[in-house]
């Protein structure tokens, strides 16, 4: 919104047939410090389009040859992203409405008061700016949250994808579920900048940040004097969403008694702002998310059944980063990248030591806690391979205990022939990154015959995932992946 705010850089397009009001419309503004194009008609205005770049226009409505709406109209055709407002010396709401149906941002009636013209002239160009920042900001996101931008390539990954593709064209209520960090907003974005309303707003509230006595006033708003504080009426996320999507993340944490108001809302589509006695109706789709079970707080009875049903049309649950290693590497790969670009670092990649210890981390904050560990080993490492030293002690230790022969078994258990590969994967990867990939070194160094080595490798499919120089050969393959 800088440009609103350095009149100098404003252009500003006056059209009128009275010379009187053209000239004196045009003294106010350069006063201002805009930059002002006169036209003596619509049609020279529109000329005036050919060689010059306009951030506003002022037209009058009373004009012989092209009308103020005739020119309205034409400037929707061939600009219609610029902010325009009209001049009437009559001052009806007719008029007005029109002018305003044809694409106007606001009127002012002649003989017009310079505090109020001006006024107008910084809020339409407030308003201009605004949407010329929304319009970016909606053609980034949906770059962002094309279906080709979420990395995956594991089974688990396919099956999240093929579900978004089929209910994104949908207005159908959709509920993610998943552990912390596993992405499940990043669903949801994808889901509604793939629909039909990507055009519209997508709003998000988080039911677990809010208090309780607060949480009912921001999904519904209030009216004024609706309780102490409530110095002025206030809409709700329900009415901000109207023809978009409303994102309700962490929908298990909402109190019983706001469940029910909740239910109300999703089944009518309509509800009343605390305090207030209106029905405001509205045109939403809902997306929920939650880590929690709610079959099973149905079951505690801390969850309403019929509320869960509503919510759960269609379920999509995200898995865990520890059900899906086989996107691991991708996602470190994508994160090296985004991370050495913003922080103008040269991180190359991760040993293959590192990389094993890495992939048997049981990751307990999901892709969240990849993307911050490779952020912060980015910052720190600044450069290069980094190796084990590098790596926060919960995922080395493992190598530590590895190293003296022995597993702590945890309270939960463990998959046993899994612990034992990952076991035999860390101590074939430390050999080989050792003696440089040499088979003849890394073999005397495990006690194995060169040819048992090679057969483990080959079995294994080792060499193809961690050698060097194929993960340097490999490491632009990946794709975009936003979390």
């Amino acid at each position: 919104m800088g440009d609103v705010y350095s009149p100098m850089m404003i252009n500003i397009l006056v059209v009128d047939d009275d010379e009187t009001v053209r000239e004196s419309l045009t003294y106010v503004l350069e006063q201002e410090g805009y930059q002002v194009s006169p036209a003596a008609s619509g049609r020279d205005a529109l000329a005036k389009l050919q060689g010059e770049v306009f951030d506003l226009f002022l037209t009058d409505l009373n004009m012989p040859g092209m009308t103020g709406l005739e020119f309205l109209e034409a400037m929707r055709e061939r600009q219609p992203h610029l902010t325009g407002i009209v001049l009437t010396g009559y001052g009806s709401v007719e008029t007005a409405v029109a002018a305003m149906k044809a694409g106007a941002y606001d009127y002012i009636s002649k003989p017009f008061d310079v505090d109020d013209l001006l006024l107008t002239v910084r809020r339409a160009l407030e308003f201009s700016s605004l949407r010329k920042e929304n319009s970016q900001l909606k053609r980034t996101l949906r770059s962002k949250y094309r279906f080709v931008n979420m990395i995956g390539e594991s089974p688990a990954a396919q099956r999240i994808h093929r579900m978004i593709e089929r209910v994104a064209d949908t207005d159908s209520t959709v509920l993610v579920t998943g552990e912390s960090g596993t992405g499940k907003e990043l669903v949801a974005r994808t889901i509604h900048f793939n629909s039909p309303r990507r055009e519209q707003a997508l709003v998000a509230i988080n039911c677990g940040a809010i208090p309780e006595h607060l949480l009912e006033s921001e999904l519904f708003g209030h009216e004024k004097g609706a309780f102490t504080g409530a110095t002025a009426t206030r809409v709700g996320r329900f009415e901000m969403a109207h023809g978009g999507t409303l994102f309700l993340d962490e929908v298990g944490e909402m109190h019983p008694s706001l469940q029910v108001k909740l239910l109300r809302a999703l089944q009518e589509r309509e509800f009343e702002r605390v305090g207030g006695n209106r029905t405001v109706r509205v045109d939403v789709r809902i997306i929920a998310a939650t880590n929690q079970n709610l079959e099973a707080m149905v079951r505690e009875r801390k969850f309403r059944e019929d509320l869960f049903y509503r919510l759960n049309v269609i379920p999509i649950e995200v898995p865990p980063l520890r059900e899906r290693t086989e996107d691991l590497e991708l996602l470190i790969t994508h994160f090296l990248d985004r991370f050495n670009g913003e922080k103008g670092r040269k991180v190359e990649g991760f040993t293959a030591e590192a990389m094993s210890l890495l992939a048997a981390y049981e990751w307990p904050g999901n892709i969240r806690e990849l993307e911050n560990l490779i952020e912060r080993l980015v910052i720190l490492e600044g450069g290069g391979i980094i190796g084990v030293d590098a790596l926060p002690e919960k995922i080395g230790h493992r190598n530590v205990t590895a190293a003296m022969g022995r597993v702590v078994l945890p309270d939960t258990g463990l998959n046993f022939d899994d612990t034992v590969s990952e076991f035999e994967d860390a101590l074939i990867l430390q050999a080989l990154e050792r003696s440089q990939w040499v088979k003849n070194r890394a073999a005397q160094l495990l006690g194995l015959n060169r040819t048992t080595l090679v057969e483990k490798i080959k079995k294994k499919g080792l060499e193809d995932r961690y050698h060097p120089r194929l993960r340097q050969a490999e490491a632009g393959s990946a794709s975009e992946y936003t979390q």
